[in-house]
Parts: structure tokens; C-alpha cells; sequence
């Protein structure tokens, strides 16, 4: 029993299931003319990408001049056991606008990562359209009227690895900002150290001065009393006044640079330069044991700025990848499924469906994607060259740290050495004046000296302070920020 085939078909080995007619079979063979044409690029031209073979290696040392026995915590401040200076960390990292700002380039990163990675998959789009007009002719209105409906679909079939290296870079730029995002907090951290124990050191200063001003003046009483009596001459009166109104004068000076640096915490705070933010202490506390500065090697892994810079690196790789694949054809596919009709009920009755595939590549560009292709790798080896200078700079601010350190330990034991023995001075020369047995200029300078050697040891007290914050902000890796809730209600997180 023989079956028939309808007009546009041909009978297969089951009539019940009709072959396409031969226009279609047109179609499927030049697709599989150019999925051949692509086989063939693919085994015959070949993709390199990735680094050069140059490089920028870094010998590290085995370990720092100094290794400490104190472990340091990720928020390298709790080490110092300040409370005050606690309290100041977590308002700076929840209110500081600069670290608000880093947070937005974050997620401006993650973003664009999000757009770079959206080419992997394919794209649709609904079409939906109304149309309507009107004849007039010979007293007659004709109206007229369609409707449409369609979907659009296309992808670029990622042949070379294009899209994807595309993405990684982005992904990667995004990794980076995250640990610039680290590298601003910590920098931020340091900052409002710096500026609490600056505070510090002024009040301090000023409480030093309010006590030697009250040492000169008890002085001058008994230098007017002097010369009251003849033992005196006048111009030890007037050079002992003039004294008092210089440290008062300094003293004017001493509380407009701590009202200043009041302002600057403040800033830093998020907070408005007027807003006191921290109570008048006046005496730095005890320095604690010298932190764990760990392996060379454990630093680069743990800096943030190191890992930003390594990121940075890898981004840059795979945009090379990027200019190794644009030189190579794309092929793309794209479909459509539609339907038109005069009336809306009639849409699905009849409806057209295409598919077409688009494989384009570069011929003649004038050299354009070449010298592409080499400035992504001169930029590859800035990144890399870029990356080994962190790292140097990295081991230099651990060791310059710690040379300063210990050389301002044995700065301010000197000072201590001073200040003992122009205390005794001080003491035995003015016994002998009040007895007539030494001259004023004596005097003046016993207790000049004090006062300076008083004055230098709270300075170095607090640029030792500083020393040990640049230590622990090298050493430092990072923690676990949270966004300020100002960032969410803007809408700045998905």
C-alpha cells in the first residue's frame, strides 16, 4: 500500500512523519557549511593569549630585622587597648564619606561585572505592535488595521573565548576594587590614630605649659621680691616676665592646633568640623609589646593593596585575551518567531519563524586590532612591574617601621637620662640663687632646658606612637566591613 505526499514534502521511510521539502534542507547545509568553516579556523589558526614571557620577580627576604611577640587582630588598633580610640574606629568606618565613596565604586565594579557577564547568555525581546489607517476616497472611509507579536533572539557564540575573558576582567576589577575598598579602610584607620594620639600629645602639651608657666611665675614673685630687697636687678624681673608671656603665647598656639585637629577627627568621623567627638585626654597611654610581624611571604598574601595590585594584573591578562580574540571571526545567531493579522484573534493562526547565522571577520583594518593587541600587552606588563613596586614598598614601610621604632626607644631613654639631670640642675641651681650664690642667667637657663627636655619627651613619646600605627597599618590585612545604612537607602547594594 503506497502512501502520497502532500505538495512540499517528500514520503520517508515512515509516511506518517513528513520530511522538510528540499529549501529547507538548502538551509540546514549551509549551516553546517559554516559550523565547517569555523572547525577549520579553529584547528588551523590557533588563539595565544595570556601573559608574556616577561616578568617581574621579587626576592624576598626570608624575615624582618624584627619578628615581635604580640599577635596582631585583623583591626590592628584593638592591639593598643584604647578605648576611646575603639569607639573612634567604628564611627570613622560606619560615617567616613571617603570610605562611603569607595564603597559606591565597589558596587559601580560588581555592576559593570554583572554587564560584561550578561553577553554569555543569549538575548530575547518581545515585539508586540499596533497599527491603524484610514482611506478616503470617493466619500468612502476605508479603515485598515494589524497587529503584530514577535520574539527576537540572538547569540554570539563565544568561539575564542572573548565574552568570557571580557567578563573575567570585569569580575576581576571588581575583586580588586573590593580589596582598594580594604586598603581605604585601613588607610582610614591609621588616619584616625594618627590624628587621636596627635590630640593627645597637643592637650598634653598644653597641660605641660599651664605647669611650667605656674613654675615661672612663682619664680618671678621671688624675683621681684629680689630686687624689692637690692639682690636683684630689674632686667631679671622683665626677662622673667617676658618668659611667662611667651609660654603663654605658646600656649595660644597649643590649643588652636588642638581645636584643628579636633576638627580633622570630626571630618573623618563623617561628622561636621564643629561636633566634639572625643573627651580631653592629656597623657598618651603605655606603648604595647611590639606585634607579630610575621613571614615576608605571609605579607603579600595578606595586604590588600598587594592583592588589589595581583587583580589588577590578572584583569589586564585577560583584556589580552580580549585583543587576541578580536582578531579572530565571530559568529553569531539570531531567530525570530512572529505573527501578524488583521484581527487580534487571528494572531496565532498564522505566524513566520526565521533563523540566521552571521560569521564575520577582519580582513583589512589598517594594523588597527595588531596595535591593539600590543598595547594590551604593554599594559599587562605595567600592571606587572606595577605589582612588584607594591610589593618593595610594602617590605619597606614594614622595615622602615621598625627602625624608627627602635631607634625612638633609645631617642626618648635619652631624653628621660635629660630630664632626671635637669631636674637635679634646676633644683641645685636655684637653691644657690635664692642664697645669692648663683646670677639669674643661670637660672634661665636650668629651667629653659627643663622645660624643652619636658616638652621633646612628650613629642617623642607620640612619634613613637606614630611609628608603631605605620607598623601595624603594613603589617595589617583585612576584616569584614559593613555598609553604613546611608549606602542602602540610596540603593546602592543589590
Amino acid at each position: 500500500m503506497s502512501s502520497k505526499s502532500s505538495p512540499g514534502q517528500f514520503a520517508g521511510p515512515d509516511s506518517r512523519y513528513p520530511v522538510p521539502d528540499p529549501y529547507f534542507r538548502r538551509l540546514c547545509s549551509q549551516l553546517l557549511c559554516w559550523c565547517a568553516v569555523v572547525f577549520f579556523l579553529l584547528a588551523g589558526s590557533g588563539c595565544t593569549t595570556g601573559l608574556s614571557g616577561s616578568s617581574s620577580q621579587i626576592e624576598l627576604p626570608a624575615r624582618f630585622s624584627s619578628e615581635g611577640g604580640a599577635p596582631l587582630p585583623d583591626q590592628w588598633w584593638q592591639a593598643l587597648g584604647d578605648e576611646v580610640l575603639d569607639d573612634l574606629m567604628d564611627r570613622a568606618l560606619t560615617g567616613n564619606l571617603n570610605l562611603k565613596i569607595a564603597w559606591a565604586r565597589l558596587n559601580q565594579a560588581q555592576a559593570q561585572a554583572r554587564i560584561s557577564g550578561a553577553g554569555i547568555f543569549p538575548s530575547l525581546e518581545g515585539q508586540a505592535g499596533l497599527s491603524r489607517s484610514w482611506l478616503h476616497e470617493s466619500g468612502r472611509t476605508d479603515e485598515n488595521g494589524s497587529y503584530r507579536l514577535a520574539l527576537l533572539a540572538s547569540y554570539e557564540v563565544d568561539l575564542w573565548g572573548r565574552i568570557r575573558s571580557q567578563r573575567d576582567a570585569a569580575l576581576l576589577d571588581a575583586t580588586a576594587g573590593q580589596q582598594e575598598l580594604q586598603a581605604a579602610a585601613l588607610t582610614l584607620s591609621a588616619q584616625v590614630a594618627t590624628t587621636w594620639y596627635q590630640l593627645i600629645e597637643q592637650n598634653g602639651q598644653a597641660r605641660i605649659l599651664e605647669q611650667q608657666i605656674q613654675t615661672n611665675t612663682q619664680l618671678l614673685e621671688l624675683i621681684r621680691l629680689k630686687v624689692r630687697t637690692g639682690q636683684a636687678g630689674i632686667a631679671d624681673l622683665l626677662q622673667q616676665q617676658q618668659l611667662i608671656q611667651t609660654s603663654r603665647g605658646e600656649l595660644a598656639r597649643l590649643r588652636s592646633r588642638a581645636q584643628v585637629l579636633g576638627h580633622q577627627l570630626a571630618v573623618l568621623l563623617g561628622l561636621p568640623p564643629d561636633r566634639p567627638v572625643a573627651p580631653g585626654v592629656d597623657s598618651l597611654p603605655a606603648l604595647p609589646l611590639l606585634p607579630e610581624t610575621g613571614l615576608p611571604a605571609e605579607l603579600v598574601q595578606r595586604r590588600p593593596d598587594i592583592r588589589a595590585a595581583w587583580a589588577r594584573l590578572q584583569a589586564a591578562d585577560q583584556r589580552l585575551s580580549v585583543a587576541a580574540a578580536e582578531r579572530f571571526p565571530r559568529l553569531s545567531l539570531s531567530g525570530q518567531l512572529g505573527s501578524e493579522a488583521e484581527n487580534i484573534g487571528d494572531l496565532f493562526d498564522n505566524w513566520l519563524a526565521t533563523l540566521a547565522g552571521n560569521l564575520i571577520g577582519p580582513i583589512i583594518d589598517g594594523g588597527r586590532r595588531r596595535a591593539e593587541m600590543a598595547r594590551t600587552q604593554a599594559v599587562v606588563a605595567e600592571e606587572l612591574h606595577s605589582y612588584g613596586q607594591i610589593v618593595l614598598n610594602a617590605l619597606t614601610e614594614v622595615e622602615d617601621a621598625l627602625v624608627r621604632e627602635r631607634q625612638q626607644l633609645l631617642y626618648i631613654e635619652k631624653l628621660e637620662r635629660q630630664q632626671l639631670l635637669a631636674e637635679q640642675a634646676i633644683e641645685r641651681i636655684r637653691d644657690r640663687y635664692i642664697n645669692g650664690g648663683e646670677d639669674y642667667q643661670r637660672v634661665l637657663t636650668a629651667q629653659l632646658s627643663l622645660q624643652g627636655v619636658q616638652r621633646n619627651r612628650l613629642t617623642a613619646q607620640r612619634e613613637l606612637y606614630e611609628f608603631r600605627i605605620q607598623l601595624c597599618r603594613a603589617l595589617a590585612g583585612s576584616w569584614e566591613l559593613e555598609p553604613s545604612a546611608s549606602l542602602n537607602r540610596v540603593g546602592l547594594r543589590s
